[in-house]
């Protein structure tokens, strides 16, 4: 009976192998739907635009964007959790979603580490501190003082952790105090920072680069450690603020249980399209590093990651809603 049992054992996990492999020899077989908990022109969006559009050249079947945004981008998240885990529904990672979130809502309803399977990291970035043309502070000295005189007064859009970090950064680091105003995303933030509404933001480089370039807003200072190379006339932020550092990433996800010749699939897909000259440059231009990381990489990577961002919220003085 015994040897029966082992037997079956045995045909089982060779069968659930062929299986497996199988559905990756065929994988795509149809559209793949990319969820992005951002709307259309946010960072996020962008990348992936950018890279799955490569990946569906390789692949031979669209990636189709579905913007999801809301919560912080936990909207999209929660209905990517939910979906079949059979690879056709993928989902935007990024320090958002996939790391701050935790540390900033006191109750998710998913768990990126349970709930996911990580793909692969496609990029590393920063934010930059804009503020609107006709505010009189020429500098980041200038602003932080300007917002100590006026405590409270400044307003200020977030619409990420990232920028919803950086805020409280300069605010604990720097006593910068700012009131705060919620967006769904960059593009509407950075909008209405040109048209007046709100005094500064924390824009993602694709939004808000050619912007400063134009002179169409100011911008101060950014959150990497390091200046970027797009926009080397700006400081970094920890050149006024030492020890300031909000560094920000972007990569993609499954529903945790599609099958790992799946995920390997499409790790070679986004190995393939990262390895790209046309898209590397189309990134390097919108300033993200392309900085790939394969799934169990990316998965270590999300969990050190979480730990980090707790710290930076916790250092920044937010309190999880």
């Amino acid at each position: 009976m015994r040897s029966l049992s082992i037997r079956s054992l045995l045909i089982a996990l060779f069968l659930a192998a062929a299986v497996g492999l199988a559905s990756a020899q065929a994988y795509p077989a149809r559209p793949v739907r990319v969820i992005v908990p951002f709307p259309p022109g946010s960072a996020p969006d962008q990348i992936m635009r950018i890279v799955t559009q490569h990946m569906a050249q390789s692949a031979g079947q669209p990636f189709v964007i579905d913007n999801r945004p809301g919560a912080n981008g936990n909207i999209g998240v929660e209905v990517a959790a939910r979906a079949s885990p059979d690879g056709y529904t993928l989902v935007s990672a990024n320090n958002t979603t996939f790391a701050a979130n935790s540390s900033l809502f006191r109750k998710l309803p998913f768990d990126t580490v349970k709930d996911f399977a990580p793909v692969a990291r496609f990029i590393t970035t920063g934010l930059i501190l804009v503020v609107r043309n006709d505010l009189p502070a020429k500098d980041l000295r200038e602003f932080i003082a300007l917002a100590k005189a006026r405590p409270g007064k400044l307003t200020a859009a977030q619409a990420s952790a990232g920028m919803r970090v950086s805020i409280g950064m300069l605010r604990s680091l720097a006593g910068a105090e700012v009131l705060e105003v919620s967006y769904k995303g960059t593009p509407q933030a950075v909008s209405d920072l040109m048209g007046g509404q709100i005094d500064m933001t924390f824009s993602d480089f694709s939004a808000g680069l050619a912007l400063v370039r134009a002179g169409r807003m100011r911008g101060l200072g950014v959150t990497t450690p390091k200046r970027s190379a797009t926009l080397p006339e700006v400081p970094a932020i920890s050149e006024i603020i030492p020890g300031y550092d909000v560094s920000v990433w972007a990569g993609l996800a499954a529903p945790a249980g599609v099958p790992r010749p799946v995920i390997d699939q499409l790790w070679k897909l986004a190995q393939r399209a990262l390895s790209d000259d046309t898209v590397r440059k189309s990134l390097n231009d919108l300033s993200f590093t392309v900085e790939p990381m394969n799934p169990d990489e990316f998965r270590a990577y999300i969990r050190s990651e979480t730990q980090r961002w707790a710290k930076m919220v916790k250092d920044a003085g937010i309190e999880p809603e």
